[in-house]
């Protein structure tokens, strides 16, 4: 093998996040477009006030079961990847490679088109040439001036990566931080001063799904996955963590339980704000519950600042998805440019543009298509990995956390039972967009054992 003769080594990442960081990097990849958009899907598919609630409920326990499986293959994997890493581990780089492949247009190309869709949505609440609704359909495919608008912040996040890790961790403050202040702000002033009523919550609606509601109670779980799946997210930096074995399972810990708990309470709003039935089907049910709870003028308000709070969950997500591609190409299983980091500035430029162009075909379909398509396939391998504990626990000198210990094993049992119920469902009620999502996963499996298996292999 030839050796460089230079006393130089190529450009790499640094470890320079802290707690507070990687914390914001979890709470603004999980609160956005979820919580901002499926409540209105929620109230048609399962008709009871309760029952919302309890689905989210529960997928706040998935969420937290799934976190602290993760933290144990994070402090044991401290590197940039996250799943991708634990997947090449545990089952060989065919699956690293397609877990990455997955990643790449489902948990962060369409991750990103999503919340870039609900910016243009709740601003349509202004501007209503911006409503979906009123795009122009090209068979499966939608294209009017909320996707164009939705395309060009992509793009403009895209370009804000290119300069450094340290530049975006404090543009991600600052977002992160006017994020917390809009629901905090629409929380206290909604409870305090909204003219909402409890009684909703002795009022059903009549369901818009004819499938049974323990079915449709699995299926609806996708939408609720997305919603927070980004509870992983600081295990794709974790290369860039400060005391990663420290950091990586507090910041995981306290982002999932931070957002678990505004999740229910702005679920209570929104149903103290509006009868369930007329809330069914409604994407920007934000918009809707605070025009119903302080009138027309301060809707339009906090729609604006509701649209620029989902700026935080876009840039979380350009930041970390390109990680996950540098990895791979480091491993030599993804394109060799990937693994490119900028001399000057440090980041991946390559995988952060690749990214970006991806996300912006994204955008091109439909809203709820996408969310399906998304919770299916991230669902499908956060599991795989959660399953990988049983793999790498047999393995001498793996660090156990206690709390996964604890009624071992629990917590890895309890989310892959519940994820294979998922998908089931999901594939039974949404064949189409499941069948969709199983073909991205063998296109990728192609890929690789057609082009870049052999090159692994060297």
């Amino acid at each position: 093998m030839a050796t460089s003769s230079t006393p130089t080594s190529p450009a790499s990442l640094v470890r320079q996040i802290g707690l507070v960081s990687a914390t914001a990097l979890v709470f603004s990849n999980m609160i956005g477009t979820g919580i901002f958009t499926t409540t209105g899907f929620m109230a048609g598919d399962l008709g009871d006030p309760k029952l919302v609630l309890a689905i989210w409920a529960f997928g706040a326990m998935i969420a937290l079961a799934g976190a602290l499986c993760y933290s144990e293959l994070g402090i044991n994997f401290p590197s940039s990847g996250g799943e991708y890493v634990y997947l090449t581990e545990a089952y060989g780089p065919t699956f690293g490679f397609m877990d990455g492949w997955v990643s790449f247009f489902a948990g962060f190309s369409a991750a990103i088109a999503l919340p870039a869709l609900a910016f243009s949505e709740y601003l349509s609440y202004v501007f209503p040439v911006l409503k979906s609704s009123d795009a122009a359909r090209f068979g499966p495919l939608e294209l009017g001036p909320g996707q164009i608008l939705a395309s060009s912040l992509i793009l403009i996040f895209t370009v804000i990566n290119y300069f450094g890790i340290q530049f975006v961790g404090r543009v991600q403050n600052f977002l992160s931080a006017l994020k917390f202040a809009v629901l905090a702000g629409f929380l206290v002033l909604g409870f305090v001063i909204g003219k909402g009523d409890w009684v909703h919550f002795s009022q059903p609606a009549i369901r818009t799904s004819a499938s049974p509601l323990w079915e449709q109670f699995a299926t609806s779980l996708i939408f609720i996955y997305v919603a927070y799946s980004g509870w992983n997210a600081a295990t794709y930096v974790a290369e860039e963590l400060k005391q990663p074995e420290k950091t990586l399972p507090k910041a995981l810990t306290f982002g999932t339980l931070l957002v678990a708990a505004l999740y229910a309470l702005l679920n209570v709003l929104y149903i103290y704000a509006t009868p369930l039935e007329q809330m069914k089907g409604v994407v920007r049910v934000g918009s809707q519950a605070s025009e119903r709870l302080f009138g027309t003028d301060a809707a339009a308000l906090f729609s604006v600042l509701m649209a620029a709070g989902l700026l935080a969950s876009v840039n979380a997500m350009v930041t970390i998805g390109p990680r996950v591609y540098y990895a791979m190409a480091k491993n030599r299983a993804f394109f060799p440019a990937a693994a490119n980091v900028h001399p000057k500035w440090r980041t991946p430029v390559a995988s952060i543009t690749m990214q970006g162009v991806c996300a912006v075909f994204m955008c091109l379909t439909p809203f709820r298509d996408l969310m399906f398509y998304v919770g299916f396939l991230l669902n499908a391998f956060s599991a795989l990995a959660v399953g990988s504990l049983f793999v790498f626990r047999r393995r001498a000198g793996w660090q156990r956390m206690p709390v996964v210990s604890f009624a071992w094993p629990l917590l890895p049992v309890f989310f892959l039972v519940t994820s294979i119920w998922v998908a089931g469902s999901g594939l039974m009620m949404r064949p189409v967009v499941s069948i969709t999502a199983l073909a991205t996963v063998a296109v990728g499996a192609i890929v690789y054992k057609v082009f870049l298996a052999p090159k692994h292999a060297i």
